[in-house]
């Protein structure tokens, strides 16, 4: 009854203005909300209860949405699927060998490592992914950051001087001072890079513990093109002194890549003709024979392996013309078969690396959902992102036991596996599968291949990467911010460091999205004929305007960064400040009364004393709110400050389509006063027509 009196009291107050000018308002009745919200206690309560409830029905959907493999695997259709899968898993894995024994190099590893890695983590991620397309293995800027961390510590630990002690027991019999065994170089860089992907993956599988996906969203997509093109940079340069031969330290740190330059210039004198020259014939083969498999993808059933090809080729002509022995040639060296002991990761290691594997474990998992997502709205299927988390998690925790370093999804073999046929990740077993041949039987062959061919298999695969200078003019036509983003995190990420990139990266996107919000657009209204539709005047032509009515859009949240800005656009746009018109008329009066007291009598100065008392020129300003997401408490402020002044100089303020949030902030906010009318309108062409009718009504 006190609602219904209190509507009673406002149409009351309304008294004057035509029937539809009485029915075009909003008030209170009808913004409170319909429902009371729960306590936060109460909410509490009710979560607790649904998340610690146990019955058979919530144990078995949760094993089988924590293990996917149960759910996809006893539904698995052999005549339909089984071929693609098999087809795409032996091509991707034939593809897969020669690329495991080349970003092991970028990494600062043995061979046998990347070939590990890329065994247990095909398994794993088809245990637990929901992407049934996705590629999970080695990946180049991955690899680098890695390569990077293992660099620092090796050096640290002075391996380049003597045997130094190692952070796993058990390494060696021997021992120093007879208390600790020691570890060779190869040894304690594993260690390295074999802790740095334990932490890691603890971090991915917190953050799916932890619900904590939402972290992706602040790396767009040009912020991670712009990193990965960057980290390209980074990858190609660490791979030049392979190209040529060049026995130099791997530059590490701020400006590594710069260093790394001016210690090839230095050293350039040395170069090994005989990796020129293979390098050389390796690209002559490996580039076109890419750009062929690109161009006829469509006709073509599969890729043609020719990294494989070169691989073999390269190893024969190395062994039988004993490039090694005559010419001075690096080679891979022994690479052994079957598989090492499991060993634990370096506990000891782990305040050293904890802080490296945050980047590590986020670029990891950002581009793994990414991917997953990408592939599932292609194919009309859905994946869950925290389950992809604990999925890559798990393909760095438990391969980290097993000699394995730090995976993701790679795009490149992604698009493989799913321009093959795959159709489900049984694909991916079929891809250990290969693997497991190479590591129990064919490995030890590849001795003899030299490590400049393993360059410039991962200099090739980084020409997706680079191309992306190409779309540069489409990007600028499409967003210019976008392209500033890319820029920065590009230039950041191979200058700097791939660490400083990526946040550098992620603090300059923030700052572009603040600056889009703080400098909005902000434009004046017109009505378009015959309709009640209202744009911008200035982006669209033979549009109307009401007399004494000025229609104002802001097109962002109005909040304590952008207040000003909205007041200063609002007074340019309708050149009217109120505060000066106040001035000016205190002015008036001030002089008016001065000539008064001044005159006694005598003729007064021909000055006109009302200057500022001219009429603004319109009665009415409404604010289309439709692109207001949300106010804070400074926003609501200043709306109370504009629709005080605007008042005080006869001219009236109406809100327009706000938002269910923007109304509720208004009314916690106490911006409607006990006695004053409630005007919130659901259409800018109700708010103009009430405007002109009340005006009207007034006039009379």
């Amino acid at each position: 009854m006190a609602a219904m009196a209190e509507t009673n009291n406002i149409h009351a107050a309304m008294e004057g203005p035509e029937d539809d000018a009485k029915c075009s308002f909003h008030h209170r009745i009808f913004l409170e909300p319909q429902e009371k919200k729960t306590s936060m206690k109460a909410l509490l309560v009710k979560q607790a209860k649904k998340t610690c409830s146990c019955t058979p029905a919530k144990i078995k959907d949760c094993i089988l949405g924590f293990f996917p493999i149960l759910q996809w695997l006893p539904k698995y259709k052999l005549r339909e699927d089984l071929l693609g899968d098999v087809m795409s898993g032996v091509i991707v894995g034939v593809l897969l060998v020669p690329q495991s024994i080349a970003y092991s190099l970028l990494a600062g590893l043995e061979p046998i490592y990347g070939l590990y890695t890329s065994f247990f983590s095909c398994i794993i991620y088809c245990i637990f992914g929901t992407s049934r397309h996705i590629s999970v293995s080695i990946f180049g800027v991955v690899c680098l950051m890695v390569g990077q961390v293992v660099d620092r510590e090796v050096e640290r630990a002075g391996y380049d001087l003597q045997p130094v002690l190692s952070a796993l027991p058990g390494d060696s019999n021997s021992t120093r001072n007879g208390t600790e065994p020691l570890c060779d170089k190869g040894c304690y860089a594993m260690a390295v890079a074999a802790t740095l992907t334990f932490i890691s993956g603890v971090y991915q599988v917190a953050m799916g513990f932890f619900q904590v996906g939402f972290v992706s969203v602040y790396l767009s997509d040009s912020l991670l093109s712009g990193f990965v093109t960057g980290a390209s940079f980074t990858v190609l340069t660490s791979q030049v002194k392979y190209l040529l031969g060049l026995d130099i330290p791997r530059s590490g740190g701020i400006g590594s890549l710069v260093t790394t330059w001016i210690n090839i210039f230095r050293s350039i004198h040395r170069t090994n003709i005989c990796d020129l020259i293979t390098s050389s014939l390796c690209f002559l083969v490996l580039i076109p024979a890419k750009e062929l498999n690109e161009r006829f993808k469509s006709k073509l059933k599969a890729p043609i392996p020719v990294e494989l090809f070169v691989v073999v080729a390269a190893t024969l002509a190395s062994h039988f013309g004993k490039l090694r022995e005559n010419y001075g040639s690096s080679v891979s060296g022994h690479i052994p078969t079957g598989f090492l002991p499991p060993r634990a990761p370096a506990w000891g290691l782990l305040p050293s690396v904890a802080l490296d594997a945050i980047p590590v474990a986020i670029i990891g998992f950002a581009i793994t959902v990414s991917l997953s997502e990408m592939f599932a709205k292609k194919h009309g299927y859905a994946v869950r992102a925290n389950q992809e988390m604990y999925a890559i998690g798990f393909c760095n925790i438990i391969p980290s036991f097993f000699h394995c370093f730090t995976t993701s999804a790679a795009l490149a073999k992604t698009l493989v596996k799913e321009s093959t046929g795959c159709r489900t990740q049984m694909s991916g077993l079929v891809t250990s599968l290969v693997i497991l041949l190479v590591l129990l039987v064919i490995a030890p062959l590849f001795y003899s291949l030299q490590k400049c061919v393993l360059a410039v298999i991962t200099i090739v695969n980084l020409r997706g990467a680079l191309r992306k200078f190409r779309d540069l003019p489409k990007m600028w036509r499409l967003s210019k911010v976008d392209t500033a983003i890319w820029g920065v995190t590009m230039a950041a990420t191979a200058l700097i460091s791939t660490e400083i990139g990526l946040l550098v990266g992620v603090c300059f996107s923030m700052l572009c999205v603040i600056f889009r919000t703080q400098r909005p657009e902000a434009p004046l209204l017109g009505w378009a004929a015959e309709s009640e539709t209202y744009e911008s005047l200035s982006a669209y032509k033979n549009l109307q305007t009401k007399p004494g009515v000025v229609v104002f859009r802001f097109e962002a949240p109005l909040y304590y960064i952008n207040k000003e800005c909205f007041k200063s656009t609002l007074y340019k746009q309708t050149g009217v400040n109120p505060l000066w018109v106040k001035a000016a008329r205190k002015k008036a009066a001030k002089r008016m009364l001065k000539e008064k007291e001044a005159g006694s009598g005598e003729k007064q100065s021909s000055v006109p004393v009302d200057l500022g008392l001219e009429p603004v020129g319109f009665h009415t300003i409404v604010i289309d709110c439709c692109a207001v997401q949300f106010l804070d408490t400074a926003g609501i402020r200043t709306l109370q400050e504009v629709c005080r002044d605007y008042g005080d100089v006869g001219v009236r303020v109406l809100l327009a389509q706000c938002s269910p949030s923007v109304r509720s902030s208004l009314l916690r906010g106490d911006f409607f006063k006990e006695g004053e009318e409630q005007l919130l309108f659901h259409s800018v062409h109700q708010a103009v027509d009430f405007a002109l009718g009340t005006h009207g009504a007034a006039k009379n």
